[in-house]
């Protein structure tokens, strides 16, 4: 039997972490081609900070908490859906309202929970997969041997772009805010992590050839330094402005070396399109994990009650990974990893 309310997170109004506190509502209603889960974690991504601030609204129909990704074990079904059923334990990229003990999800947007991940880890693999791969190798053509910049490596975006480059056969440069992340860029496999504080990485990305592919969530002065770090033909891809998106660049070089730059948001894409995306990364993705060659990278797991710490966390980036919110503190070690 299903309660009739459930526990959330919920932001007072727009602002600092601190707008964030515990609340209740009924469980969210469930469509045909809905599956209702009950959540085990959600994970904390970046649109997130944008969404608490005021300034990234939810698109029309979703829900208006936040929470992008969830885990958890499936509560209910849509007469509609097929190959789920109760009790399955999954994983799911939503359109807002993960950060609650039930979230109604598009069934084409979950996917199972890969062999060896946690069900708990499992919460912070969506939105940072989703992305990187429709970004980055998702009906594009192979860049095997090619050399891929990330920039902020240690971070999600950036500990999945590194581990997804490696296993796309591409040589993998990043950059990183200390030595203790250049480190951990390269146990995930980064060829090279570059220390911005102490390196420029347009030399050293120069004098290794130029890239070839570059993900960037910098922004700011980084735009016309990724116009100088890469090869001609190659493919710059903006996901986040974190030092800004108004910036004053030279086109000549763009045209000269035939370089595409691109950008994109996830959550306005269509649904359609985000079950493509599901749909390429079971088959293509997920057995990655059990082959080893990818691994969740969950930094810190926080109980609901401690939302605003975990916003804090993510505002500091002081994190090498993933950052999990759970509904069931119980069941949740909080540990640094």
């Amino acid at each position: 039997m299903l309660p009739t309310t459930m526990k959330t997170i919920e932001m007072r109004e727009p602002g600092d972490p601190d707008v964030l506190g515990i609340g209740h509502r009924d469980l969210p209603g469930l469509r045909d081609t809905e599956i209702l889960i009950r959540v085990t974690a959600a994970g904390v991504n970046g649109p997130d900070m944008v969404q608490r601030r005021g300034h990234y609204p939810p698109p029309k129909g979703a829900s208006d908490l936040l929470g992008l990704e969830v885990s958890g074990e499936i509560a209910a079904i849509g007469k509609d859906v097929t190959g789920w059923n109760v009790g399955d334990v999954l994983c799911a990229l939503t359109n807002g309202g993960g950060y609650a003990e039930y979230v109604a999800v598009k069934a084409g947007h979950c996917l199972p929970v890969p062999d060896g991940v946690s069900q708990i880890d499992a919460a912070g693999l969506c939105e940072t997969f989703f992305t990187v791969w429709s970004n980055l190798f998702f009906g594009l053509p192979a860049q095997d041997g090619g050399l891929l910049l990330v920039h902020g490596g240690a971070g999600g975006i950036g500990s999945t772009a590194i581990q997804l480059g490696k296993a796309m056969g591409m040589r993998v440069f990043t950059t990183c805010a200390s030595g203790e992340d250049c480190a951990y860029a390269q146990s995930l496999g980064a060829d090279r992590a570059i220390n911005f504080k102490e390196e420029d990485f347009v030399d050293v990305v120069r004098d290794a050839g130029g890239a070839n592919l570059i993900l960037d969530i910098i922004g700011g002065d980084y735009v016309a330094r990724n116009v100088k770090a890469a090869s001609p033909d190659a493919r710059i891809v903006q996901l986040a402005f974190n030092a800004g998106s108004k910036v004053e660049i030279n086109l000549m070089p763009i045209m000269l070396k035939r370089l595409v730059y691109t950008g994109s948001t996830l959550r306005s894409r269509p649904e359609s399109f985000k079950s493509a995306v599901a749909a390429d990364l079971r088959k293509t993705v997920w057995p990655l994990f059990v082959k080893g060659a990818l691994t969740a990278q969950t930094y810190k797991v926080f109980p609901f009650d401690q939302a605003a710490e975990a916003h804090w966390m993510m505002e500091r980036a002081g994190h090498r990974g993933k950052i999990l919110l759970s509904p069931e503190p119980q069941g949740v070690t909080v540990a640094d990893r």
